[in-house]
């Protein structure tokens, strides 16, 4: 019997039937169906791509997680198509997994393959993006993604010494967002804008660009590349003969483009110091790159932490029970409210990157050299 949740209401009241993960009763002649120990059930589990050093960690974690947890796994990658990612579930249905964990390429383009899953009594757990849309996803495991980009924001009034009044300004930012078809950008963005308006409206930051708009500053898919354009491109139509002094960056392969933008406009020179750059994720790269002087900040976001919550979620949904959450209002899809569990993302920066995290593991010290 593949519907777990309707096993768990036959074993109240079927006598010697195993209470998790087991089917039972009589078959067509009369014999006893063998039972499905916890072992034969399979999660499929969808990331977006190997391209990012965070969601290759996040697959790793997440297939440890349930493992853990006794659960056989299938782990795909979409490569950022959100066609491969919609033919990957696809197959996972047919092969019949018992739950999908999904992180979305694309948060619009999943609604009828989740109603595939539906229709095959699969249970969905949205992982850190949240998919749009559709009313078959059952619960949300992410971080407080407004946080993040507040945090983001209050590390560069920070820098600038805004806040503290030390500084008055002006000084010359400029904002770049994620990817437009991921539901985090508006609440990284938004959480920044939140920190940072007051100080557009006093004028003490201002961006030269007049990019300010969401739509105006979205980068396609989180493309280093797509960045690095943006800002060779804000360089010289904007900075000819004004100084960057900060920039607002969601992640950090985003950041490295932008790094790379201002390298090559020579900056990180004596003359022309590099601007606070921000970013999200803590991958190495970056984290070599904020000892080095050069990347100012990211958000460390605890994958192994997040992939423990999605496989908790998983073990008492196929379990007939609710998940621990503690959203149940935030996070609209566009059909219903997911409930949620969010964890906290924590700032990092030259001063505190030992101990956050290579004290606690999530990076061996050899890999940063």
């Amino acid at each position: 019997m593949k519907n777990f949740r309707a096993a768990s209401a036959l074993v109240a009241v079927t006598t010697g039937c195993a209470l998790l993960l087991t089917a039972c009763g009589q078959d067509s002649e009369g014999g006893s169906q063998e039972k499905k120990d916890k072992k034969d059930v399979t999660i499929g589990i969808a990331m977006p791509t190997k391209s990012s050093e965070r969601w290759i960690a996040d697959g790793k974690n997440m297939t440890a997680s349930l493992k853990k947890a006794g659960f056989a796994t299938t782990l795909q990658y979409g490569e950022d198509d959100p066609d491969q990612q919609v033919a990957q579930i696809e197959n996972m249905i047919t092969q019949g997994v018992d739950a999908l964990v999904v992180a979305a390429i694309n948060g619009e383009a999943l609604s009828n393959v989740l109603q595939q899953a539906a229709d095959a009594d699969i249970p969905v757990i949205s992982y850190d993006r949240l998919i749009l849309g559709s009313p078959h996803v059952d619960y949300y495991a992410s971080f407080d993604n407004e946080k993040v980009g507040e945090l983001q924001a209050t590390y560069i009034v920070d820098k600038l010494g805004l806040k503290s009044g030390a500084k008055k300004g002006p000084f010359n930012i400029e904002l770049f967002a994620g990817s437009n078809d991921d539901n985090n950008t508006k609440y990284f963005f938004n959480g920044a804008m939140k920190v940072l308006k007051p100080y557009f409206d006093k004028k003490q930051l201002v961006v030269r660009s007049k990019q300010t708009r969401l739509n105006q500053v979205t980068t396609l898919r989180w493309d280093g590349g797509t960045a690095q354009k943006r800002m060779d491109d804000l360089l010289t139509s904007a900075y000819s003969t004004a100084h960057v002094d900060a920039v607002l960056s969601p992640y950090d392969g985003i950041s490295i483009g932008i790094l790379s933008a201002l390298k090559s406009d020579d900056y990180g020179s004596k003359a022309k110091p590099l601007p606070v750059v921000t970013g999200q994720d803590a991958e190495v790269a970056s984290v070599k790159s904020i000892i080095a002087g050069q990347q100012t900040q990211t958000v460390y976001k605890d994958t192994r932490a997040l992939a423990q919550v999605a496989a908790d979620m998983v073990t008492a949904v196929l379990n007939g029970k609710k998940p621990e959450v503690n959203d149940e209002s935030t996070y609209n899809n566009g059909k219903k409210v997911v409930p949620a569990f969010l964890l906290d993302p924590v700032s990092v920066d030259k001063s505190n990157y030992r101990k956050i995290l290579v004290d606690s593991g999530y990076i061996d010290a050899k890999e940063l050299g």
